[in-house]
């Protein structure tokens, strides 16, 4: 089949799933309802189906009252047991691939279910979902003419019992269907090397010949691998090697930081980035718009959601609440139920809502990574923000960053420590401190009234070339999703940060 008529046949096909978007935009709570009610019948018989008794549950307020929420701690054991080869324990179909979570970077891993259901009806499908709206949104696009650049994890085998476990992109890899891996580059081969700098090395060399017309994966590694093409092939732009490239496909960590870096390679007016949210545990939202600053929440996934009032260090009793009772412009801890036999789940991300009608979310960042030593509750997306306001106006590039707390001692009042590498240095480092402190107040009103009694001025760090990158290196956690820690309420991370910075 030609090349341009498979790419108009194909685009066709992914535009009609726009029709069933739209039936859960317009009645959200009906699909989410029906679609717990589903999961709670399949798993009846489960192990968990028993102990909380499934089979009386017959609505949400049933639901809350007698299944608990969850943490990965409290049903590590369940999952333990389901690695060894028991099966039924969660959910009612067996289970044998395990997403190697890289959403920490605390040394012992956490290893979420993966059932045949999640990979078909929620990841494959948000797949071909997140094509379908870019299509919607652009219908002269020729993305499907060429191949898609993807940057995966690496691979492992867990040789139990044959259950297997690895980053999650390398388990959709290894079982994408043929009409994905058509479309794909590098081969599975490739993308599922272990070793990092083998890899790159790997795909630089597969991929340079291909026409590559999307690329997919977390901007902080994409950037290093297309770092690495454009050394190889002595190409200035990644447009100049890549003319038919029109999309960039990404998610994992805040896009804010990368985007200048981005827009130097893909100097094209018509390139687009679509931002995805997905993680270890499920597909959660799509960027819908072009230039869109937010997700479309996709309710018809296999996920349950529920959502936690945000609170750092709250002692109060949390209230737990469905869709239906969201408000706009209120951080939410993220819960989830999902066809992976995840209950309840408390997934450590936060989102904010920008709109209600269709549900559109922002993540502003993870309940473990804030600071919230003095009571200034900052997280990420103040830092985010704060950070992009200040690059912008000292027209200066911000490539990685960390920050933590300096605990008061004796009279001295406390502060902010940061440390931060640069793509491209400010003019002067003091004034880009000055300056971010500034836009940090501005940001957070709980800061600024920190900063106006107990908190010094922050203390700003310039980190060496290539510090983050060694520092990943040093945890053997080079590529994936792994990341260094932006925010902190401890100094173990920053203190390793400043020691290699001086070595």
């Amino acid at each position: 089949m030609p090349t341009s008529l498979f790419n108009s046949i194909a685009s066709w096909i992914l535009k009609k799933r726009i029709h069933q978007m739209e039936l859960f935009m317009k009645y959200p709570s009906e699909v989410q309802e029906e679609l717990l009610s589903e999961l709670i019948n399949k798993a009846q018989d489960t192990e968990v189906g028993i102990r909380y008794g499934f089979e009386s549950i017959k609505n949400y307020s049933d639901f809350r009252e007698q299944v608990p929420l969850s943490t990965y701690e409290s049903i590590a054991s369940q999952i333990e047991r389901c690695r060894s080869g028991t099966q039924n324990i969660f959910w009612p179909t067996p289970i044998k691939w395990f997403a190697k979570s890289s959403g920490t970077t605390n040394a012992r891993s956490k290893y979420i279910p993966v059932s045949s259901e999640a990979l078909e009806d929620c990841h494959y499908k948000a797949g071909k979902d997140m094509l379908s709206l870019y299509f919607n949104n652009n219908p002269d696009s020729q993305l499907l003419s060429g191949k898609c650049l993807r940057l995966g994890g690496s691979h492992e085998l867990y040789n139990k019992n044959n259950s297997y476990f690895g980053d999650l992109s390398a388990i959709i890899i290894q079982n994408l269907p043929f009409w994905a891996e058509m479309g794909s580059t590098p081969s599975p081969k490739t993308s599922l090397i272990s070793e990092w700098e083998t890899k790159v090395h790997a795909i630089v060399n597969e991929t340079i010949t291909e026409k590559v017309t999307s690329l997919i994966g977390v901007p902080s590694w994409m950037l290093i691998l297309l770092q690495k093409v454009l050394q190889e092939t002595g190409s200035k732009t990644i447009t100049e090697l890549w003319p038919d490239a029109e999309v960039y496909f990404h998610g994992g960590v805040s896009f804010k930081p990368y985007k200048e870096l981005f827009l130097n390679l893909f100097p094209k007016e018509n390139f687009h980035f679509y931002e995805i949210y997905n993680a270890s545990e499920g597909f959660f939202a799509i960027q819908d718009r072009n230039h869109a600053e937010d997700l479309l929440l996709m309710l018809d996934y296999g996920i349950f959601y529920e959502f936690i009032p945000f609170q750092p260090n709250s002692t109060e009793e949390e209230k737990v609440i469905p869709l239906s009772e969201v408000q706009l412009n209120t951080n939410y801890e993220l819960v989830i139920t999902t066809n992976s036999g995840l209950w309840r789940y408390r997934i450590g991300d936060t989102v904010c809502f920008t709109c209600l009608s269709p549900f559109r979310i922002q993540v502003t960042g993870r309940t473990k990574h804030h600071i919230n030593a003095f009571g200034e509750e900052l997280i990420i997306d103040n830092a985010e923000k704060a950070i992009a306001a200040v690059s912008k106006q000292t027209q200066s590039v911000v490539s990685n960053y960390s920050a933590a707390p300096i605990f008061m001692k004796g009279n001295a009042k406390g502060a902010h420590e940061w440390i931060v590498e640069f793509e491209k240095e400010p003019k002067d480092i003091r004034n880009f401190s000055k300056l971010l402190d500034k836009a940090l107040q501005e940001e957070n009103s709980d800061y600024e009234a920190k900063r106006n009694s107990s908190l010094e001025p922050l203390r700003l760090h310039q980190a060496k070339e290539g510090l983050f990158y060694q520092w990943l290196s040093s945890k053997n956690k080079l590529g994936g999703q792994h990341k260094v820690p932006r925010l902190s309420n401890s100094r173990t991370v920053i203190e390793e940060l400043l020691e290699m910075n001086t070595s």
